[in-house]
């Protein structure tokens, strides 16, 4: 999940790495839609335990969108996180976006995250022949209060999630793997 905000940032920023991690003067984490799934995502979808250093786990239904940068192990202006999929109904497919003091609301519709194998696996944002379906990319927008009379605001977040032969190959497979059929989201707040 990429989380950012578009006016200025009240409160602390972590624009640090983590402890014990040096990383040369100038250096951003900026990935790509492909490269946030392809070599973060599934990674954490398989292996639960996987942990990257510039991507923190939350659960976003109990942070605020304005909690939420402390809580990141880097970033000025967008921030990284995992999450569980937390599902509004227990049999159903609808997830849960709701915080004490709002929602997050989907605008548009979700997007194809495209990406090559091989050497063309980096080659993100290429739609051409030869990339196939790794992913969806979902754009949302935190709401103040409760819907339909929500007060719109300017935190944005971009909810990544397996898709294609992706989910079917790495996604069963988690699934086999634990006892349960969580599945674990992307997310970038700005």
């Amino acid at each position: 999940m990429v989380v950012q905000q578009q006016q200025q940032q009240q409160g602390s920023n972590r624009s640090r790495p983590p402890p014990n991690i040096w990383l040369p003067p100038g250096f951003r984490f900026h990935p790509t839609d492909n490269e946030l799934i392809t070599f973060y995502l599934v990674k954490k979808v398989v292996n639960t335990k996987f942990a990257a250093h510039a991507i923190a786990e939350v659960d976003l239904n109990k942070f605020e969108p304005w909690d939420l940068p402390e809580k990141a192990n880097m970033g000025e202006k967008e921030w990284y996180f995992f999450s569980l999929r937390d599902r509004k109904y227990p049999t159903g497919m609808r997830t849960n976006r709701a915080t004490e003091a709002g929602y997050w609301k989907a605008t548009g519709k979700d997007r194809d995250v495209r990406g090559g194998g091989g050497s063309n696996v980096n080659n993100s944002n290429s739609n051409g022949p030869g990339t196939s379906l790794v992913g969806m990319k979902k754009t949302l927008v935190f709401y103040r209060g409760r819907a339909p009379r929500g007060e719109k605001t300017n935190w944005v977040m971009h909810e990544y999630r397996l898709e294609g032969k992706t989910a079917y190959l790495y996604g069963s497979r988690a699934a086999k793997v634990s006892n349960f059929s969580r599945q674990y989201l992307m997310l970038c707040f700005f």
